[in-house]
C-alpha cells in the first residue's frame, strides 16, 4: 500500500486514476484483517463466498429471527386470538367489498404512501381492485402478526416483519402481467410491443449485473460538463481526496469560507448537480467562497484506509489547506450524511484540543447516534457485520452495488417492483435524471473503514455512548460549543429525522434544527424554486437550553413554504463577520498551487 501521505503534505500531482480498476488484495493491505490463526482464513473464506452470494446478508441472523418469533407467537394464546380474529376482519372487509353498493366508495385498505405499484386508475375497477385489497389484507395481517410481543427481541420482530414483506412483494398482483391493468392495457395498445421491448430491457440489464459493467452517462448528464459543471480548481490533492475551490460569482464574499465534507459512500456531485439544483452553485452565488471535497473511489489496494485516516487525511488535512489560502479566518464546515457524521468527530475531537477554527457546523442528514438508525439497523448484528467483514477481507472493499441492494430492499415496493414493472413489462426506457445519474455513479468503501463505522458506529454505538476515542482519549460532543445547523428530511430511510433530530439530545451549543420535505437526498438536493410542495419546519435551541423530545418539538416548530436553503444562508451569514474581496484560487507560496479545472480526476474514478 502506498505510504500514507503527511498531514500538511503539499499538493503535487499524481498519476491519473480515473481508470484505477480494482486489484487482489495485496498481503500488505490484508494484514489488518488477518485472523489470530491460519486455520481461521478457511472459515474467512468459505463465509466471503457465502456473502457473495447472499449479498452480505447472513442468514443465521435471519434464521434466529424467525426462530425467536415463532417461539414467543406459540406460546401467546392473546396474540394468536389477535391475529385470527384480524383475519376475520379482513376477511369480512373483502367480502363487503364484493359487494358493495357505492362504487366510489373508499377501500377499506390503502397502501403505504412510497407503495406506488397500484396508482393506476385501473385497480380501481373490477376484479382487479379486488386482487389488489386481497394483497393488502394479507399484508395488513402480517404487519400484525409481526409486531412487537412481549419477550421477543425487537430487532427479531423488525427483521420477521421486513423479510415477510419481501416475501410477499414477489407475490403481488401488480407484478404479474394477467393481473395488473396497467401492464394489459399497454399490451392491447402495443400490439405485445411493451413486452418484447421489456424482455430486451432485461436481457440488457442481466449483462451488465453478469459483467459489472456501466453504461455511459447520456448525452445531457456528462459529469464536469452537465454535472459537477460549477466553474472551480483542484487546489490540493492527496492519495484520498481532492479539493476543490470555486470560483467567484460575486464582487464581494464572506469573509469565512465554507468547507463541505460529503459522504464517501457517494460521488460529491450530488451536491452539485445540474447548475439550477446544484448547491455549491447557489452558495457561491450568495457570495460565500466554497470549498468541497472530492473523496478518492478506493480500491482493494486501500483496503487498510481507516476511519481515522478519514479523519486526519482526510478532513483535518482539507482544513489546513482552507486555512492556508483564506489565512486568520474561521471556516463554516458542512458535513453531509457519513461525511456529517465524520464532521461531528472531527469537531469534538477539535473542541478537546482547543482548535477554534471551526465558525459553524451544518450537519445535513447526518447520524450521531445510531440507536434509532430505522430499517438499516436490520442488516447490523455481530453475525451480519462478521459476514460482511469477510466479504470485504476477501475483495478488499464494499462494492456500491453490494450497499445499493441494502438501501433498495427498504423501499423495495418501489424501488425495486415499481421498476421493474415499468422496465421489463411496460418495456419504459428509465428516463435519465441528473440524480439518477448520479445514483447510478457507483463508489465502494475501504474495508477496514467500513467495518469499523458497522462495528464501533452503528452495531456498539460509541460515539454517543462515551466510548468513542480518538488518539486514544475519548471525545464527547458537548465539548462543542460553535453554532450548528441540522438538517433532516421527513421520508429519510437510510438517517431517519428522529434519529438525527437526537443531536440535540448530546450537543450544548446553539443549535438551529430543521426537517425539510423529502428523502435522503431530494430533501437536501431543493432548491428555491424547485417543487412547488416543499416546505420545512424551523426551531432554535439555545445553548445549555432543556431538550424537547421531537414529536413535541415537531407540535411548536414553525413551519415555513419553499426551500430550506435561503433559511440556511441566511444563518450562514449570521455566523460571518462580515463581506471582503474573494480569495486567490489556491496558495502557490504555501505548496497550494492550482492543480486541475474543477471537477478534478477523482470524481471520474470507476
Amino acid at each position: 500500500m502506498p505510504t500514507k501521505p503527511a498531514r500538511n503534505q503539499s499538493a503535487s500531482p499524481t498519476r491519473n486514476l480515473a481508470s484505477t480498476a480494482p486489484v487482489p488484495v495485496p498481503a500488505s493491505a490484508r494484514k489488518a484483517f488477518q485472523p489470530e490463526h491460519a486455520h481461521q482464513n478457511l472459515d474467512r473464506g468459505a463465509r466471503a463466498a457465502m456473502a457473495r452470494l447472499s449479498g452480505g446478508v447472513s442468514a443465521h441472523a435471519f434464521i434466529e429471527a424467525w426462530t425467536d418469533w415463532t417461539f414467543h407467537l406459540s406460546n401467546s394464546p392473546g396474540r394468536q386470538l389477535e391475529l385470527a380474529e384480524r383475519a376475520q376482519q379482513n376477511a369480512l372487509k373483502l367480502m363487503a367489498l364484493s359487494a358493495r353498493a357505492d362504487p366510489d366508495a373508499p377501500p377499506p385498505f390503502v397502501p403505504k404512501p412510497y407503495d406506488h405499484r397500484f396508482d393506476h386508475p385501473g385497480w380501481n375497477t373490477q376484479p382487479f381492485l379486488l386482487w389488489q385489497q386481497g394483497f393488502l389484507a394479507v399484508q395488513d395481517w402480517w404487519d400484525h402478526a409481526t409486531d412487537h410481543l412481549r419477550g421477543l427481541q425487537p430487532e427479531d420482530a423488525d427483521r420477521v416483519r421486513f423479510m415477510a414483506r419481501q416475501a410477499l412483494d414477489t407475490v403481488s398482483p401488480a407484478n404479474f402481467p394477467a393481473l395488473n391493468p396497467e401492464i394489459i392495457k399497454a399490451t392491447l395498445a402495443s400490439g405485445g410491443r411493451n413486452l418484447t421491448d421489456g424482455a430486451a430491457h432485461f436481457m440488457q440489464d442481466m449483462v451488465k449485473t453478469l459483467t459489472q459493467s456501466h453504461d455511459p452517462a447520456p448525452k445531457g448528464f456528462r459529469v464536469g460538463q452537465d454535472l459537477a459543471c460549477t466553474p472551480g480548481t483542484v487546489v490540493f490533492r492527496n492519495d484520498l481526496f481532492e479539493l476543490i475551490q470555486y470560483a467567484p460569482q460575486t464582487g464581494q464574499v464572506q469573509a469565512e469560507p465554507i468547507l463541505i465534507v460529503p459522504a464517501w459512500i457517494m460521488k460529491y456531485y450530488i451536491l452539485d448537480l445540474s447548475p439550477h439544483n446544484s448547491m455549491v452553485n447557489y452558495l457561491v452565488g450568495q457570495g460565500f467562497t466554497v470549498f468541497m471535497i472530492s473523496w478518492c473511489n478506493p480500491t482493494a489496494a486501500q483496503a487498510d484506509l481507516s476511519l481515522e485516516d478519514y479523519r486526519t487525511t482526510g478532513v483535518m488535512a482539507a482544513l489546513d489547506a482552507v486555512g492556508r489560502i483564506v489565512p486568520d479566518r474561521k471556516v463554516h464546515a458542512v458535513g453531509y450524511c457519513l461525511g456529517g457524521t465524520m464532521l461531528a468527530i472531527a469537531a469534538a475531537t477539535m473542541a478537546r484540543d482547543g482548535d477554534d477554527r471551526l465558525a459553524s457546523i451544518t450537519l445535513m442528514a447526518a447520524q450521531v447516534d445510531f440507536a434509532e438508525a430505522g430499517e438499516l439497523l436490520l442488516f447490523v448484528d455481530e453475525s451480519q457485520v462478521a459476514f460482511l467483514e469477510d466479504m470485504m477481507w476477501d475483495q478488499g472493499y464494499l462494492d456500491r452495488p453490494q450497499m445499493a441492494r441494502t438501501f433498495s430492499t427498504i423501499r423495495s415496493e418501489d424501488l425495486i417492483w415499481s421498476r421493474a414493472v415499468r422496465r421489463y413489462f411496460l418495456g419504459q426506457d428509465d428516463l435519465p435524471t441528473d440524480m439518477g445519474v448520479w445514483s447510478a455513479d457507483t463508489t465502494r468503501m475501504p474495508a477496514r473503514m467500513h467495518s469499523q463505522y458497522l462495528r464501533g458506529l452503528f452495531l456498539e454505538n460509541r460515539l454517543t455512548a462515551g466510548r468513542f476515542a480518538v488518539e486514544g482519549q475519548v471525545i464527547a460532543l458537548k465539548d462543542i460549543a460553535v453554532p450548528m445547523f441540522v438538517v433532516a428530511t421527513e421520508t429519510d430511510h437510510i438517517a431517519p429525522w428522529r434519529s438525527v433530530y437526537k443531536t440535540q439530545l448530546f450537543t450544548d451549543c446553539d443549535l438551529t434544527f430543521v426537517l425539510t420535505s423529502g428523502g435522503h437526498n431530494s430533501g437536501i438536493v431543493n432548491p428555491p424554486g424547485g417543487d412547488a410542495r416543499s416546505r420545512y419546519h424551523r426551531g432554535e435551541r439555545r445553548a445549555g437550553g432543556l431538550y424537547e423530545g421531537p414529536d413535541r418539538w415537531l407540535e411548536v416548530a414553525e413551519t415555513r413554504t419553499g426551500s430550506w436553503w435561503p433559511e440556511w444562508a441566511g444563518w450562514l451569514a449570521t455566523q460571518s463577520s462580515g463581506s471582503s474581496g474573494p480569495p486567490d484560487t489556491g496558495a502557490p507560496d504555501q505548496g497550494l498551487a492550482p492543480l486541475a479545472a474543477a471537477p478534478g480526476d477523482y470524481v471520474l474514478q470507476t
